[in-house]
């Protein structure tokens, strides 16, 4: 029955690697054992036969997942050829800032009662907000939050 996985390790001149399955267990794999060598790379995900041999646990009929050329964050659709370069950095925000979206319509008797006097020693709840920017060969920059997504996983997808 086939499994997942992922391509932890490939020595790429001795043409053999190795891939944690969906149990977490390591796997060897060879070139020969693959269907579309030229896709193999670490962190690539893959499905195969699994199998062992007098050596342990081994993988064959290897088949690596093509990559999509576009990754979808937030509702936004991002081409991965077009990523010139990402940061991930932290701001601090307002603690109290978390906009509802649905309703953004405020009333006056709402506002009047959000607009504090300033505490005498003027500090107000920051919190530290991480985010990610990513500017693209066009020349745009998309900014998203850790509200919006998952910035770790993000960056996984990004490094592929």
């Amino acid at each position: 029955m086939a499994m997942k996985g992922t391509i932890t390790t490939w020595f790429k001149d001795k043409g053999f690697g190795f891939i944690k399955d969906e149990n977490g267990d390591n796997r060897y794999f060879h070139v020969v054992k693959v269907a579309n060598p030229e896709l193999i790379k670490k962190d690539a995900a893959v499905t195969f036969e699994p199998t062992s041999n007098n050596k342990g646990l081994s993988a064959y009929a290897v088949k690596v997942q093509a990559q999509s050329k576009y990754l979808y964050i937030a509702g936004e659709r991002v081409k991965l050829a077009s990523v010139k370069s990402w940061r991930v950095y932290s701001e601090d925000v307002p603690a109290i800032t978390r906009i509802d979206k649905e309703n953004a319509v405020l009333s006056v008797g709402l506002l009047m009662k959000n607009i504090r006097p300033k505490t005498a020693s003027g500090t107000d709840d920051m919190r530290s907000l991480k985010k990610l920017a990513i500017a693209t060969f066009q020349g745009t920059t998309l900014t998203f939050s850790e509200d919006e997504i998952d910035i770790d996983e993000t960056v996984k997808l990004l490094r592929r």
